[in-house]
């Protein structure tokens, strides 16, 4: 048959096994690493590169690594000036290329939209993968 233990004994036995494991662990610490600058590059050129996929790359890169690298700071925002209102032109673009009879205008706009999009990332990204600002030619800096 089972032996019957006494529940509190089982409970302080349990609390001291949880203290004593307590004070073995450590846990890591909020704050995020700072980048390497070899990281810091990389990231940047990956907010630059992520203009073929519209806004939405340049801003996850832009409010994950703004506080932990400066040239991805100041090069995500840069890519996130440049493709945020592109991107939404070329949505507006798709919807409006819905319309019967003269929806193609907007579809071929859509499409030129997004080759300047995709040509100007990747000269971009390219500038930056040599650690290099880049500033785009026509951006309205809507985020200081």
């Amino acid at each position: 048959m089972a032996q019957s233990e006494d529940p509190s004994a089982r409970r302080s036995h349990r609390e001291r096994s949880e203290q004593n494991s307590a004070e073995h662990l450590q846990g890591s610490s909020s704050e995020a690493l700072p980048l390497t600058p070899a990281e810091d590059r990389r990231w940047a050129t990956l907010a630059h590169f992520g203009g073929l996929m519209g806004c939405v790359p340049s801003l996850v890169i832009y409010l994950i690594f703004r506080d932990r690298g400066p040239f991805t700071a100041q090069e995500s925002k840069e890519a996130l000036n440049f493709t945020l209102p592109l991107t939404v032109l070329l949505v507006g673009s798709y919807i409006l290329a819905l319309i019967p009879a003269i929806g193609w205008i907007f579809g071929l706009t859509a499409v030129l939209i997004w080759i300047c999009l995709a040509i100007s990332g990747l000269v971009a990204g390219i500038e930056c993968n040599k650690g290099r600002p880049y500033r785009y030619r026509l951006n309205l800096r809507l985020i200081h």
